[in-house]
């Protein structure tokens, strides 16, 4: 049997309550678990201490018996220093596409190019600016002789 520590939801429409409970991967979310290890309501302050409380002897009790937290349940228990967890560290979820990567890639790139930048130019002395020269007037086009001019210009042959 697949162990999840996971939350299922509970509350009204729009104002969301969660418990966090052992269960089977099997059962629905909101259905049959195991046992219930605490709650999680996300519409108190996030530095409140009742926004998320579970019972830590529990938690790692099952852990050891091989309960695999979800994601959210796993930023929970990081938190607590229960359980290490790095974001992104999760081998179920997929990872981006070639193309998103290589836009993240190019993101990156940009964002550090900018910063070296601003870093090369915070680091220059800071040098007095010539003061601009005004641009010398242009000496007027000479202009195409029209076709009046050439006509009086002709010669007999």
């Amino acid at each position: 049997m697949a162990l999840k520590i996971r939350l299922a939801r509970g509350g009204t429409k729009k104002r969301p309550f969660y418990r966090i409970v052992v269960a089977d991967s099997r059962s629905p979310r909101d259905g049959r678990f195991i046992e219930r290890l605490g709650v999680y309501n996300p519409l108190l302050p996030k530095d409140s201490e009742k926004r998320i409380s579970f019972d830590e002897d529990r938690v790692k009790h099952w852990l050891g018996h091989g309960a695999k937290p979800t994601d959210r349940v796993a930023r929970f228990l990081g938190d607590a220093n229960i359980l290490e967890f790095k974001p992104g560290n999760n081998p179920q979820k997929a990872n981006p596409k070639a193309k998103a990567q290589e836009r993240a890639e190019a993101a990156r790139l940009a964002a550090e190019e900018a910063a070296q930048a601003e870093k090369e130019a915070a680091e220059a002395p800071a040098e007095e600016a010539p003061a601009e020269e005004a641009p010398a007037e242009e000496a007027p086009a000479e202009e195409a002789p029209t076709e009046e001019t050439n006509e009086g210009a002709e010669t007999e042959s």
